[in-house]
């Protein structure tokens, strides 16, 4: 990931956040042909003490992608947040010089690291327990894979492979307008507040509380 320096967030906890807020990711490997293959996944973030840790994933066995991994290979894992076009018209400074062009807004996450498939049913099931009780705890009547019969639940389980990002590199980016004016900054925030698209007055938000932040 290219990372300027005004662009960067190195806050640990608001990357773990982010992740947990997003939990999904787009994982990024290569085949044996050297093609890029990649699958949106739903994901858990287990991080160490050195802010590293693990990534949790599944995917359909159906899917090719799994079967041209190799345990130990290098692989990417994209988490995207809120993007937004921004129009050099909401820059103050278009009026004073005329020097400004368009840009885009936007916040994410690269987890690298190496990789490794497993078809044991047992991970498996712990995975899917922990992904699905991430996003139904908030519910007044939680789901469980408690809830479904076993069997039923064994079958699916058999339709799915594990893939587990051991992550090593963590990058983490809002470009959020910082390298403008202050002036700029406002119009472009005025202008977004504005859209019909809640991604883009997600991005006012976020540009308005905090420079840094990857979501709000």
């Amino acid at each position: 990931m290219y990372l300027p320096a005004h662009f960067t967030v190195a806050e640990l906890a608001d990357i773990k956040d982010f992740v947990a807020h997003v939990a999904a990711a787009d994982f990024v490997s290569v085949d044996n042909d050297s093609q890029p293959l990649a699958t949106l996944m739903p994901c858990i973030w287990k991080t160490d003490d050195n802010g590293h840790g693990t990534l949790y994933m599944h995917m359909a066995r159906a899917n090719k992608q799994w079967e041209s991994i190799q345990d130990g290979a290098r692989a990417l894992a994209i988490v995207h947040g809120p993007q937004a076009y921004i129009s050099p018209s909401n820059y103050a400074a278009k009026a004073e010089h005329g020097k400004v062009v368009p840009t885009w807004n936007y916040t994410a996450v690269h987890l690298s690291g190496t990789v490794s498939v497993s078809h044991d049913t047992e991970y498996l099931r712990e995975i899917v327990r922990e992904l699905t009780d991430h996003h139904e705890n908030s519910r007044s009547k939680p789901w469980s894979i408690d809830d479904a019969p076993s069997t039923y639940m064994d079958a699916q389980l058999r339709g799915i492979v594990a893939i587990t990002l051991h992550v090593d590199r963590v990058e983490a980016k809002a470009k959020l307008n910082q390298n403008r004016s202050q002036e700029d900054q406002d119009g472009v925030v005025a202008d977004l507040n504005q859209s019909s698209k809640s991604e883009e007055r997600t991005i006012a938000t976020l540009m308005s509380t905090d420079g840094s932040k990857l979501f709000r």
